[in-house]
């Protein structure tokens, strides 16, 4: 589908390329919302693979798809890098078909796995933006990949594990890429040369952070890239909301939490994207049983791997019911992180997940699965404190390390204390996203930036 892409009004247009997965799609479209609402002309460009509802992008917005061509089996895969490769194989000419045909196109904005869309971009002479929906921390791990490989970090292995990576704290290397098979470290690695290279090349780089958290991490990757660099996360409080769930949200759950006491409830979610197996799905069940206390837990289709439906015995089903456990396939999860009576949230650590809990102030119990989220729990954990790691990722989650977890962070000192932390971290996040504050300011340059000559 390709509608006009002239501007409307004469206004600048932005084409937003997100890479197809829901973590990359939502803040992609908070920020086409937000350059909108600042006077910027909107075409959201997509993949076949997972692309929006047309009927829940905003009237204004334009959407046009290109055939990607990548076989499903590929898509659905747990394996990101050979899928990203091949996005970016596939997809580079029929983007170039759509670009040079565009009218009045005054920037490209696309996720920075997008290394050929931008690299078409380049070349035909219009404005490239990497957006980084991840941490600044995590970026610098993709800059620093060839140094930890000839430093020996890199590929992982059980005897280093616990080895700090001087380079960059304070990772340790079980924080970095944890891939055993060759194949896939390779590919993963042969993606991070190419989105690093594109990003260098770029007319700018997009964060989806904010300095009072990561300032030293903004500030060093500025010194490496000498590119402008635009910190203006957290992207989903800075534009009205655009539904762009891939997955049909349970309201009902909202009401649930109504009928429950300030600050009782324990918010489970594991995110979008990475799978566990079927032991750890009982263990934690049996573990949120065991806690006693009220809990709304997030199990969605494909959660467990290789079972679609995710479902558990209805034994202990029954037992969840009536030990004032709550379930659903998908939550409206910044509705639920606001609400009065969530006192904690038991995550994966995924970037939008853990800056959504920072901005309402829920302190987090860590389960990262892999990727970004072991670099976001060391920060949650070890650098502001806000928060503290069930297991680490190579160790099997057992029923007893959930129950102890939520007793420690509901129950005891600590985690009175992480609260405080978590508090004092949101008011600053808070002065910072407000009006005039940095977050604000970069946007307005970013913006400024996109409409110059």
């Amino acid at each position: 589908m390709r509608p006009s892409d002239g501007p409307r009004g004469g206004r600048p247009r932005v084409v937003l390329f997100p890479l197809p997965y829901q973590g990359h799609i939502n803040p992609m479209l908070r920020l086409a919302a937000a350059l909108h609402a600042r006077g910027l002309a909107i075409t959201v460009v997509h993949t076949e693979t997972r692309a929006p509802d047309r009927q829940k992008l905003p009237a204004d917005f334009d959407l046009v798809t290109i055939r990607d061509g990548v076989a499903p089996e590929l898509a659905e895969s747990d394996d990101v890098a050979p899928f990203v490769l091949a996005l970016n194989r596939s997809c580079a000419a029929p983007f170039r078909d759509y670009l040079a045909g565009a009218r009045d196109v005054a920037c490209v904005v696309a996720d920075v796995d997008w290394f050929a869309p931008l690299g078409v971009a380049r070349e035909l002479g219009v404005k490239a933006l990497p957006l980084m929906t991840s941490s600044a921390a995590k970026f610098r791990v993709y800059m620093a990949f060839p140094v930890l490989e000839e430093k020996g970090y890199l590929p992982i292995r059980e005897s280093n594990l616990d080895i700090k990576v001087k380079e960059l704290p304070p990772l340790l290397v079980r924080d970095l890429h944890h891939e055993k098979d060759e194949t896939r470290y390779r590919a993963y690695a042969h993606l991070l040369s190419n989105m690093v290279s594109g990003v260098r090349q770029s007319s700018g780089l997009i964060l989806n952070t904010l300095d009072v958290i990561e300032e030293n991490e903004i500030a060093n990757i500025y010194k490496d890239i000498s590119i402008p660099v635009f910190a203006i996360g957290p992207l989903h409080i800075l534009s009205p909301s655009v539904d762009s769930s891939l997955l049909l949200q349970d309201r009902s759950c909202l009401q649930w939490l109504d009928a429950q006491p300030p600050g009782s409830v324990i918010y489970v979610s594991l995110g979008s994207l990475m799978s566990i197996n079927a032991h750890e799905l009982t263990e934690i069940a049996w573990g949120l049983v065991a806690s006693r206390r009220p809990f709304l837990w997030v199990i969605r289709p494909g959660l467990v791997r290789g079972c679609e439906a995710s479902e558990l015995p209805i034994e202990l089903q029954e037992e969840i019911i009536r030990d004032r456990g709550r379930m659903v396939s998908w939550a409206p999860q910044q509705e639920v992180l606001k609400h009065p009576a969530v006192g904690a949230f038991l995550t994966h650590c995924g970037w939008n997940s853990t800056l959504e809990s920072i901005l309402e102030g829920v302190p987090m119990i860590c389960r990262p699965l892999g990727g970004d989220q072991l670099c976001n729990a060391r920060y949650v954990c070890e650098v502001w404190k806000v928060g503290f790691r069930v297991v680490e990722v190579e160790n099997q989650l057992a029923r007893g390390d959930v129950q102890v977890a939520i007793e420690k962070m509901m129950g005891q000192k600590e985690g009175d204390e992480i609260r405080e932390r978590m508090r004092d971290l949101r008011d600053a996040a808070a002065k910072c996203t407000s009006k005039g504050g940095p977050t604000d300011v970069s946007l307005q340059r970013l913006v400024g930036f996109i409409v110059s000559p």
